[in-house]
């Protein structure tokens, strides 16, 4: 299956790495086996957006590749393209499926942002405090609504798989310093001239003052000047405030990322 997606194309570079990935043609079957509750880490990407009565087959698909309901607590579906055209998804909506949109923002080069921080120290993680530091970082920027033992679980062992790739030699992890505090941090990792940047995360209260962009901006650097990126590629909140941040450091929308998922509540 040719994926048309760039959003979907990066993401891909994990589920690689950390899981499976089997094409059976008019979809992927993406599985992380060492992380069953990460939900676009266990999903199906399909070539095309769903018809009328795609609902109840791609539903037993999911059950037949991935697992049923339990132990599986969430069904998710991908789709393919670059615009967002969803489909006729009446049937997910009735059966309490979320629509899923993501901006895909990608550079070539970048300029220092007009708010950037001039405070912080920027470097990759190295200490055993450093990765448990940003693990608490990770949850409390990202746990929002999800269940907090679980979520945990799941941070944890994304880190994890992010340590072995950076081991493997395919990326970094790097944090914005406040002297010995971390205040902001992500991932960036290439495969073929394309840069992949993972969980852009500020903590509250260090927000607003040019930490991310200070950030985003000296990491996109290194990208394209050291860890081989021709191209980077970011994936935003279209209603979230962030993406104007990466505008200003020379990230452009380039597409839309779109898909479905149901979480058991």
């Amino acid at each position: 299956m040719k994926i048309h997606s760039l959003g979907y194309r990066t993401d891909l570079i994990f589920n690689r790495f950390n899981g499976e990935v089997i094409d059976r043609g008019e979809y992927l079957v993406i599985r992380t086996p060492a992380n069953p509750t990460f939900y676009w880490g266990n999903y199906l990407l399909f070539a095309r957006p769903p018809k009328p009565q795609d609902y109840a087959r791609w539903r037993d698909l999911f059950v037949a590749e991935i697992g049923p309901n339990p132990p599986v607590k969430h069904m998710v579906f991908g789709i393919d393209g670059t615009n967002d055209e969803i489909g006729d998804v009446d049937a997910f909506l009735t059966a309490g499926f979320e629509v899923e949109r993501s901006i895909i923002l990608t550079a070539q080069a970048v300029a220092r942002p007009p708010r950037c921080n001039q405070e912080v120290t920027i470097r990759p993680l190295v200490t055993e405090a450093e990765w448990a530091e940003n693990l608490e970082l990770q949850i409390f920027c990202f746990q929002q609504d999800h269940e907090p033992v679980g979520y945990r679980v799941f941070a944890d062992r994304s880190q994890a798989g992010a340590r072995a790739m950076i081991d493997a030699g395919l990326g970094q992890w790097y944090g914005a310093f406040l002297g010995e505090t971390l205040a902001a941090s992500l991932g960036l990792f290439v495969e073929d001239g394309v840069g992949r940047f993972q969980a852009v995360g500020a903590h509250p209260d260090f927000r607003r003052r040019g930490i991310c962009g200070r950030l985003v901006y000296e990491t996109a650097r290194l990208g394209l000047e050291t860890m081989g990126a021709r191209t980077l590629v970011m994936a935003a909140d279209p209603e979230y405030h962030a993406a104007r941040i990466y505008e200003s450091i020379g990230f452009a929308p380039t597409e839309w990322q779109v898909g479905l998922q149901w979480v058991e509540k």
